[in-house]
This record gives structure tokens, C-alpha cells and sequence, in this order.
């Protein structure tokens, strides 16, 4: 009877000694390649697949397990569904310690944990888990600091430093907790120049993540270095391919709605393959909806409606309600205005400044002039002169409310300088920074950035500062974080300057 049981417990412990000591390896070979790849254009069942018969032919490999987080954030980002949150949160731990089993020496035993944190703590956000999030993104930054100091031309580390770098030099007031708790500390021209290198290298690594390097690039420059135009154009030089890869139509569409190009936005968005196991998400309806609502086209509710119904996260839920109320205003539809603007205060969250608005909205329980309303929706799509016909003949003191006047005045500094009238802008704007900086509307803030970019795009450095300076020092008023953001990356483009 010993032999036996000692000839087994043997055999358990050579087993299990076999299985400790397995030489895990970071191999992104071809089919990780080609699973990474399908991932990005949020092709996620072709990404599973590819995923799990690596993990059949190759299972000492751990680059899969790295790209199942992927997976996880896509679906999470974009779709807020607070059952999946709970259901995939544990899998970061167990996504971690595989990589822990990976060769200390490779590159991609930190950089593939520095991704998984980073993509968390942006998830984190999302879900309203700050906290975690800014330990998850410190771990990420030291990460992927450590990461360079061990390996200095391991490109992929490169594109996420640079990233972190430009993200990180503007950050709000509002968010200042996080940067000064944290640690954490951005450096524009050092970021811009990383970020510059990485999108111009033709080496093979570079070449691998270069379509992931192409949303952070065209993001951080649209918003951060407010090079709006080149990165439109850059995006139309690349030839992105906004057919077949979701994620880049999403970036597209995205960047010409927050460009006021309405139209453009709602074209790219048409051209969208719906076959292939895409990743469904309300986030389509979300985008068309809004795109077709800058242009007052009557397809715009049914889109929003439908975001509204199948979206199960919060962010930008109450902005939707609101807009929907607005569009049965203007159609004389009282009744479902009213619904719509009471739902606003019912679900959603005010995490996102535009929802902040929303709900301010909703607690007035007013609706904007029906001119006003029009003119901004047009002008937010970049149908300026529709907009401009629509104030045409009109004075600011035909309102009687102050807040309608200041909007007034603001809506045809925007229209004439977006129809490169400006120093007919520059006087409306200045007219609304002398009205408005004490009150709580966004349109004095938004005036003195605006001033700002006219000045720094004419190169007139001290008066461009002096505009950005006003936007920060004006204090409690709407997109007080976002408006402050850009300020400050104002600021630190002149000082790319020298001056």
C-alpha cells in the first residue's frame, strides 16, 4: 500500500513542480497579430477566436491573455453596462498575475501590465471608480517610465509614455486632486515630441500598434494642441480605412461632430459595414443622432430615441433627454417635451459636464427662445450661415432675459468666427466676457478661449495668454473643467514657443 501512495504523491509533485517551472513567453506572433488587429476594428468575435486557438496551439503564451483586455475595454468603454463591469473586474487581477509569469527581462512583462491598468483605470472613470482609477493610472505611468529605463527603443512603451505625457500637462482644476495625489505630472513638449516619433517610425513594432497610435495621435492633437484642421487632414492622408475598422469610423465621426462638421460627420457614419461580428453598441445611434440633430433633420429622434432605450451606462444620458426635449419643442410637441425634460432629471448622472448642463436645464424648468435654440443647434453642426439667417435683423436686447442676451451676443461672435469674420468676433466676444464673467453660463469662459485661439493663431503671444488667463480665473460656471482644460493647453503651446 506505501508504494502506491508515495509513487502518487511523487507523481503530484513532479506535476505540479512541471507546471510552476513552465517558461511562459510574450510571443505576438502572427495570429496574435492578426487577433490584435481584428480587435481594433472592433471585430471582437474574429479577436476571440484567434484568442482562444492561441491559447490551444500555444499555451505557454501570454500575449492572448494581454489581448483579452482589449476585449474587455472596448466593450466596457463604449457600452456602460454596469452587469459586464461587475462580471469582467475580476478578470484584471487574473490578467496581471498571468503576466507576472512572463520573463522579467522582456519589455512586455511591464509594458503589458502598464496597458492593463491604464485601460482600467480608464474604465474606472467611466463607472465613477476615481479612486481606483488613479492607483491604477499611477501604476500604469511608473510602469511604463520603468519600462523605458530597461528598454529605451521599445516603441510601443514610446507611444503610451508620449500619450500619458500630453494627456497629463492640462489637466483641470477640477481634476488637479489626481495629478498632486497621485504624482502624476505631464510635460507637453516631451510627450508631443515622443508621440511625433512614434507616428513617423516605420520599424516593425511601430508598424504593429500603429492604428492604436492613430486614436491617441489624432485625439491628443485635436483637443490638447487644438490642431483641428491638421489632424482632419491628416486623418484624410492616411486613408483610414472608416469602412471597415469601426474604431476609426467612431474616431472620424467623432472629431467632425466635435469639429462642427454636422454633415461630414453623418457621411462617415453612412459608411459603416454592419457585417463581420462588429461590436454592437448604442454608440452609433448616439453619434448619427447628434449629427443629424446639428443639421434639424427629422430622422435625428429616432437615433436618440433608440440610444436612450438600449444605452444601459450614464454618461451623456441626460445631454441625449435633453436634446430630445429640445427637438419636440421646436416641433411644438409640448408633451413630449415635457417628458423628455423631466426624465433628465431622473436617470443618468451628472459625471460629464454636458450632462451637468442638462440637469441645470431641467431644474430651471424653461426652455431657451425657439431663434436661440435653432441657431445654436445649426451652429453646433457648422451650418453657420443657416444659423446667422436665423438671427439676422435681431438685437440683444430683444430678449429679456440676461442669460439670452449673453447667448445672443456669444451666438454671432461664434457664427462670425467661424465664418472667419473675426474682428467683428472679437468685439462680440469681448462685449460677452464684460457681461457675463461673473455668471455661472459657460459664455463668457468660452469667449475669452476663443479670443485666445484667434490671438494665438495670429501669433499675438501676450494677448493670446491674457484671453487664456481669463478663461481659468473665471470661477463657477458651466464646463468649468472642460473649458479649463483647454485654456491650459493653450498656455502651454505658447510656451512650446518660447514665450
Amino acid at each position: 500500500m506505501l508504494k502506491p501512495i508515495f509513487t502518487t504523491i511523487v507523481g503530484i509533485f513532479f506535476c505540479w513542480q512541471t507546471a510552476w517551472s513552465k517558461d511562459y513567453v510574450f510571443d505576438f506572433n502572427e495570429q496574435c497579430q492578426a487577433a490584435y488587429k481584428a480587435i481594433l476594428q472592433l471585430k471582437l468575435q474574429e479577436g476571440i477566436r484567434l484568442i482562444e486557438l492561441e491559447k490551444t496551439q500555444h499555451p505557454d503564451n501570454l500575449i492572448p491573455y494581454y489581448l483579452e483586455n482589449y476585449i474587455d475595454f472596448f466593450v466596457l468603454f463604449f457600452n456602460e453596462d454596469q452587469a459586464q463591469y461587475k462580471q469582467r473586474s475580476p478578470q484584471r487581477e487574473k490578467r496581471l498575475a498571468w503576466m507576472d509569469k512572463g520573463p522579467s527581462g522582456s519589455p512586455y512583462y511591464l509594458f503589458t501590465k502598464a496597458v492593463i491598468n491604464f485601460q482600467w483605470a480608464t474604465i474606472r472613470i467611466k463607472f465613477g471608480d476615481k479612486w481606483d482609477a488613479g492607483w491604477e493610472l499611477r501604476r500604469s505611468f511608473l510602469q511604463i517610465k520603468e519600462c523605458l529605463n530597461k528598454a529605451p527603443h521599445f516603441e510601443p512603451a514610446e507611444l503610451y509614455y508620449g500619450s500619458m505625457l500630453v494627456a497629463l500637462s492640462s489637466i483641470p482644476d477640477g481634476y488637479k486632486w489626481l495629478g498632486n495625489l497621485f504624482g502624476l505630472k505631464g510635460n507637453l513638449k516631451e510627450g508631443t515630441r515622443r508621440m511625433d516619433a512614434f507616428v513617423k517610425n516605420n520599424r516593425p513594432l511601430a508598424k504593429l500598434y500603429r492604428e492604436e497610435a492613430v486614436f491617441y495621435y489624432c485625439y491628443l492633437q485635436f483637443h490638447v494642441l487644438n490642431k483641428k484642421d491638421a489632424v482632419l487632414q491628416f486623418i484624410q492622408h492616411q486613408e483610414l480605412d472608416i469602412e471597415r475598422n469601426h474604431l476609426f469610423n467612431y474616431l472620424s465621426a467623432n472629431l467632425y461632430l466635435n469639429n462642427q462638421q454636422a454633415e461630414k460627420a453623418e457621411a462617415v457614419l453612412t459608411k459603416r459595414q454592419f457585417y463581420g461580428g462588429y461590436m454592437q453598441s448604442p454608440v452609433w445611434d448616439l453619434e448619427m443622432g447628434y449629427a443629424l440633430l446639428y443639421q434639424l433633420k427629422p430622422e435625428a429622434p429616432k437615433y436618440l430615441e433608440r440610444f436612450e432605450k438600449n444605452f444601459k451606462g450614464k454618461f451623456y444620458l441626460k445631454d441625449v433627454l435633453l436634446k430630445l426635449s429640445w427637438w419636440y419643442y421646436l416641433q411644438g410637441n409640448t408633451n413630449k417635451a415635457d417628458y423628455y425634460l423631466k426624465e433628465v432629471l431622473k436617470r443618468g448622472s451628472t459625471d460629464t459636464e454636458a450632462d451637468q448642463q442638462a440637469q441645470r436645464y431641467a431644474q430651471s424648468g424653461k426652455y431657451p427662445s425657439i431663434d436661440l435654440l435653432q441657431a445654436r443647434l445649426l451652429s453646433d453642426g457648422g451650418l453657420h450661415r443657416k444659423a446667422l439667417i436665423i438671427l439676422q435683423g435681431k438685437s440683444a436686447q430683444a430678449y429679456d432675459k440676461i442669460e439670452e442676451q449673453l447667448e445672443f451676443n456669444y451666438r454671432i461672435a461664434r457664427i462670425c468666427d467661424e465664418l472667419n469674420m473675426t474682428e467683428k468676433a472679437l468685439l462680440f466676444y469681448e462685449l460677452v466676457r464684460k457681461q457675463g464673467t461673473n455668471r455661472k453660463e459657460y459664455f463668457a469662459a468660452r469667449s475669452a478661449l476663443q479670443v485666445g485661439m484667434i490671438y494665438e493663431d495670429e501669433k499675438k503671444w501676450d494677448k493670446a495668454k491674457q484671453a487664456y488667463q481669463a478663461c481659468l480665473n473665471m470661477k463657477n460656471h458651466e464646463y468649468k473643467n472642460a473649458l479649463d482644460q483647454r485654456a491650459k493647453a493653450g498656455l502651454e503651446r505658447i510656451k512650446l514657443t518660447g514665450r
